[in-house]
């Protein structure tokens, strides 16, 4: 399976402006998913309708089983959890996390199992610290760890815990980020062609080019072994 970069977002307190923000500035071609979830609880709000005035992106929320796919923001519904799992997306009515579901932990922590060094995870402003292990899960994990600004933020908290838990890679005012998402997705797909090619290279080397028994001396160096 081919895998795309995930952009994990979590805010509370706040979080919708910054949010609504953050989705104005991605370019309607990112190459990446992106999952939000916003400390909303079990009420019935449209998020959707409130953010997708303000994203050239299509915004929904996530269904049961539904495919990830680039260029698509997809929010955790009311009263459920938003889980990543190997390509798909799963709702989940578990117990809450940091008091609430939907919560930012299970989004950032199961994204972190599944897809590692491509998930770029982002705090943004809230009470308390919803997020912060799940960011460092993504960090652990290989993948890039990015906090509001706490000046920046309505409320610092969650911004302020991950930053003492966390060696985050990027602090950045809500007016930055969405820029530097786009350019960090497109480095994370450049990259991740990268690797993939190489370990194809590195498989072929140990067969050959024309098949197990291969001997030809004339192999690129890039196949060669030291």
């Amino acid at each position: 399976m081919n895998k795309l970069p995930i952009i994990a977002i979590g805010g509370s307190a706040g979080g919708l402006d910054c949010l609504a923000a953050v989705l104005k500035d991605l370019s309607p071609e990112i190459p990446a998913a992106i999952l939000g979830v916003i400390h909303i609880g079990a009420h019935e709000i449209d998020l959707p309708d409130y953010f997708g005035g303000s994203s050239a992106l299509p915004v929904g929320y996530a269904k049961d089983g539904e495919p990830i796919a680039a260029a698509r923001v997809f929010l955790a519904p009311p009263d459920r959890h938003l889980i990543v799992e190997q390509g798909h997306l799963h709702l989940g009515r578990g117990p809450k996390e940091n008091h609430t579901r939907p919560a930012i932990d299970p989004l950032f922590r199961s994204a972190a199992g599944s897809y590692g060094p491509l998930v770029i995870g982002a705090i943004l402003t809230g009470f308390l610290t919803d997020g912060t292990a799940g960011l460092w899960e993504v960090k652990r994990r290989g993948g890039i760890a990015i906090v509001q600004d706490p000046d920046d933020a309505e409320v610092p908290s969650m911004p302020l815990s991950a930053l003492r838990q966390v060696k985050v890679d990027h602090c950045v005012p809500i007016a930055e980020l969405g820029p530097l998402l786009n350019r960090l997705a497109a480095e994370t797909v450049k990259t991740a062609s990268q690797v993939a090619l190489f370990k194809r290279g590195r498989g072929r080397s140990r067969h050959g080019l024309h098949g197990r028994n291969s001997n030809r001396p004339d192999l690129p160096r890039l196949w060669r072994c030291p």
